[in-house]
């Protein structure tokens, strides 16, 4: 439940004037964790790609094989005056995707669906790996989490029919999956859903 879900103990503090930064977060289907950071306050920016191997391999069909490095990733652009990485992050872990199961989230199963935060800098990698023992520490979850929390190398833009999937393709899998994340976020989370215009 929301309400178990503490923010993070260690996170940046909101910027005092508008700007850009951003995060590189790995759950499994991209489709499904673009979904929801898309609706969220503060995210300008969401493009599903590939983050962990090289620039020949960042194809969905070889990616897919589950044997080029890579996991299918978001890279969020936000205005740090609004949200903060942490913040994200208590997203990312609560309602985006299951962090306490190993390279697999739902019957997505290889290594191209792991957990992973794709830290930029030392900032970002102290309040990842501080908000995971903090959630650890506090049995927030049932299982222990698996996260990885890596530096980003580079990360490479997934093909045009990857991007805004959830919202443009109702498919039974995107129903079955990514829209139950979406209402989780509106439903737990009301204040963090971007109000429209």
């Amino acid at each position: 439940m929301a309400a178990d879900f503490p923010d993070p103990a260690v996170d940046a503090k909101l910027a005092p004037t508008k700007g850009k930064a951003t995060a590189i977060l790995a759950g499994g289907c991209f489709w499904c964790t673009e979904a929801v950071f898309e609706i969220m306050e503060g995210v300008d920016d969401v493009i599903s790609g590939y983050s962990g191997g090289t620039k020949e391999t960042a194809k969905y069909d070889i990616v897919s094989t589950g044997r080029t490095g890579h996991a299918e990733a978001i890279l969020i652009t936000y205005d740090p005056s609004k949200v903060t990485y942490g913040q994200l992050l208590k997203i990312f872990f609560a309602v985006a995707h299951d962090p306490t199961t190993l390279n697999r989230q739902g019957n997505d199963i290889g290594p191209q669906y792991r957990s992973a935060i794709f830290y930029a800098d030392e900032e970002q990698k102290k309040i990842a790996q501080a908000y995971i023992a903090q959630l650890d520490a506090a049995h927030v979850l049932k299982n222990p989490i698996v996260t990885q929390v890596v530096p980003v190398e580079k990360f490479y833009t997934a093909e045009g029919y990857h991007q805004n999937y959830s919202a443009n393709n109702k498919t039974g899998y995107v129903v079955a999956v990514s829209d139950p994340k979406v209402e989780k976020l509106k439903k737990q989370f009301p204040g963090c859903v971007r109000k429209r215009k």
